[in-house]
């Protein structure tokens, strides 16, 4: 029976440092296209000024992310990257104390919808429908509120625009 131990435990870490030998640190491989347009949004929302905002949040993520290198123009780049604001949402999530008629809070969401064309136009990715969420406390107004949420909106919504392109190659 002492004489087994030994030879089990060598077999253990064995097989336990060749089971660890295949692990890489970061995102899985690479995607299809190393160079991206990302084309300007088009707001077909109501979502005041949202298309250069989530534009510039879509860049700005796919920038950090380091994956992909990010174009000039749709010529110069493997794939182009189509974003169509289609949707956005307002939901009251809760009255205020003095006037249950009054929104104290909403919650807010925008839909797009992207489509990765590659350089001879194939299609990769086809009108698939991404959302974000964020939350608005209307106390000083809704208009201020919605327009300081924007942002945080947009950058929400290009992370999981980012996320999309660059993860489900």
């Amino acid at each position: 029976m002492r004489r087994l131990v030994r030879p089990l435990l060598a077999l253990a870490a064995c097989v336990g440092l060749t089971a660890c030998s295949h692990y890489h640190l970061g995102a899985p491989g690479r995607p299809v296209a190393q160079t991206l347009f990302v084309a300007p949004a088009a707001n077909a929302s109501f979502a005041p000024q949202a298309g250069p905002l989530v534009t510039e949040a879509v860049r700005l993520a796919l920038s950090r992310d380091g994956r992909v290198e990010l174009a000039g123009a749709p010529d110069s780049a493997e794939a182009r990257l189509q974003i169509r604001l289609v949707r956005f949402e307002r939901e009251v999530l809760a009255a205020r104390r003095d006037d249950t008629a009054l929104a104290r809070k909403f919650s807010v969401k925008l839909t797009a919808e992207i489509t990765v064309l590659d350089r001879h136009d194939k299609i990769l990715i086809d009108r698939r429908m991404i959302t974000a969420a964020r939350d608005v406390f209307v106390d000083s107004g809704l208009q201020p509120a919605e327009y300081q949420t924007m942002p945080l909106l947009a950058e929400a919504l290009a992370g999981e625009i980012a996320h999309a392109v660059l993860d489900t190659w």
